[in-house]
């Protein structure tokens, strides 16, 4: 039987889009994936990202769920030194007595941001320092166990909202392993240290009253379209809109300035973050996401599909799940 299906969800916005229409959009994949039969969806926190509207996680988190009934919702995830853990465990745990049942907390060390919006977010540069610490701290309000005597999480106080680990190296692995925590590992942006660090994980993994196994979610970015040719003309868009996110310094570049820079050696960073990359029709994909699922030595896979438009997005969600949960 295939492994789990999830998606992670940017709340991307086209040029040109509003925010709300965005959030609309992350609604509708949402109960798209929910009818479909995925396992979870969750969202990314960046900021200052103009392309990316999931920088309050939770309040969207919160408003998605208002709008499903059934599919696991999280975050994919929550940078935890740009918060306070407490502030964390309010939230989430609020979350979860809203949704009993229905939410999940993935925790990242990286900032989610360049230098000068980590001083906006009045982040001290030290504080993925003490990122072992502050998971353990979280955890310690969720699951009513505090570490800081007299402070408790209201709500959150025995929820017990589970824990990820997400990473892209093996620092991220290791802690997982010790902490016996699940590890989603960012492959589906920055693939170079994926086989080695689930090696390292599964090694290395202690069970922890949350988790008996271990258990390693793997990201894939998929494009599923109706006919190969049209999954490969979307692709090459989300080239170009990934190269002028990363490169276009802010300006509103034309198709044939993209190009220019993409030639000028932008592609090679930009088809590197789409290494693990699933582009054709259900059956191609299925096949690409077997093979992937196999070298990754993953127990789910979380999808992030690339279609430069909603309606591109909604119709690779429902065509993945076709060819794999409802094969």
């Amino acid at each position: 039987m295939p492994v789990p299906l999830s998606i992670l969800d940017l709340a991307p916005v086209a040029a040109g889009e509003s925010a709300t229409a965005a959030i609309a959009a992350s609604v509708a994949l949402a109960r798209t994936a929910e009818e479909h039969g995925y396992q979870r969806v969750w969202y990314a926190e960046h900021h200052n990202m103009p392309s990316i509207m999931s920088s309050a996680t939770s309040v969207l988190i919160s408003h998605v769920g208002a709008q499903t009934s059934r599919i696991r919702l999280g975050a994919g995830g929550i940078m935890l030194p740009n918060h306070a853990p407490l502030t964390i465990a309010e939230q989430f745990g609020t979350l979860a007595a809203m949704y009993p049942g229905r939410i999940d907390l993935g925790l990242g060390r990286a900032p989610g941001s360049d230098q000068n919006t980590m001083y906006a977010l009045r982040r001290d540069p030290r504080s993925a320092d003490s990122f072992p610490q502050d998971v353990q701290e979280l955890q310690g309000y969720l699951t009513g166990n505090t570490r800081v005597a007299g402070v408790n999480a209201y709500p959150g106080k025995g929820s017990d909202v589970p824990l990820y680990l997400l990473g892209s190296s093996l620092f991220g692995a290791q802690l997982a392993a010790a902490l016996g925590l699940p590890y989603a590992f960012a492959s589906h942006f920055a693939p170079q240290a994926l086989h080695q660090a689930v090696a390292v994980y599964r090694r290395e993994f202690r069970p922890s009253e949350q988790l008996a196994e271990p258990y390693v979610i793997a990201g894939v970015n998929v494009l599923a379209a109706d006919s190969d040719e049209d999954a490969r003309r979307q692709l090459e868009l989300t080239r170009r809109l990934r190269a002028r996110a990363l490169f276009g310094r802010g300006r509103n570049l034309t198709d044939a300035e993209t190009d220019e820079l993409l030639q000028s050696g932008a592609a090679q960073h930009v088809d590197q973050m789409l290494t693990y990359s699933a582009v054709g029709t259900p059956g191609d994909v299925r096949t690409y996401l077997e093979g992937f699922r196999e070298e990754a030595d993953a127990d789910e896979l979380i999808t992030a599909h690339q279609s430069p438009n909603t309606e591109g997005r909604l119709r690779s969600v429902e065509l993945l799940a076709k060819a794999w949960i409802n094969a």
